[in-house]
């Protein structure tokens, strides 16, 4: 029972590592050596920033065209995913600037927050608990704090991209793919511990914790 009570975390959790598999390819094409190619008569530099780019699009076409085409249906976070990806790295792409790549992370981040903050005006339920409610038996409270925490580590993991990106240039890249990833699955772990002190909770007879 209490494995099945934790089924969202840990699904969240390999939601996570499958939305890595873009940024991991980006990240090993990112670190080789530029070096000169050339396939059926068009030659292009392979390594480095803009292939790197290439392959972030590419890669996420791929996996998130799988994950449609297994579920016919891709969340409405994935789609921003993807989206974002395409315009930020079209920009940087059709300009050959990584400054739009740079604001990638900070814009998805930000809309993420802003969808979370809205959800507490708009509709009858939170946003976190339309993701989880269907598995969790939580009071109101409970939910809606932990709304509260996602739209705070949004706001925090957008404003830490930006400063990284645009401070640390030979950094930022290894911050985009390893720091953002091990932000994300603290905090879900952290979630995990907060949520494991309430899921016994009856909702309509418990008061929240502090």
């Amino acid at each position: 029972m209490l494995l099945c009570r934790h089924i969202p975390i840990l699904a969240a959790i390999v939601k996570q590592f499958i939305d890595f598999i873009p940024l991991l390819l980006f990240f090993i094409v990112y670190k080789l050596d530029p070096r000169p190619m050339e396939v059926a008569g068009h030659s292009f530099e392979f390594g480095g920033i803009y292939s790197a780019t290439a392959m972030l699009i590419i890669s996420s076409l791929v996996v998130y065209g799988a994950l449609f085409l297994r579920q016919r249906r891709l969340e409405k976070g994935q789609w921003l995913t993807l989206v974002a990806c395409l315009v930020f790295g079209g920009l940087t792409l059709t300009f050959h600037s990584e400054t739009f790549l740079k604001w990638k992370a900070p814009v998805v981040n930000w809309l993420f927050a802003l969808g979370f903050a809205g959800s507490h005006f708009i509709g009858d339920r939170v946003l976190i608990k339309r993701i989880m409610g269907h598995a969790l038996t939580l009071p109101d409270a409970v939910w809606a704090r932990l709304n509260v925490a996602w739209i705070a580590f949004f706001l925090f993991c957008g404003a830490a991209n930006l400063f990284v990106a645009f401070t640390f240039q030979d950094f930022w890249v290894d911050f985009k793919v390893f720091g953002s990833l091990g932000m994300t699955v603290i905090f879900l772990v952290a979630q995990g511990v907060y949520l494991s002190r309430h899921l016994h909770d009856d909702p309509s007879t418990t008061k929240p914790k502090d």
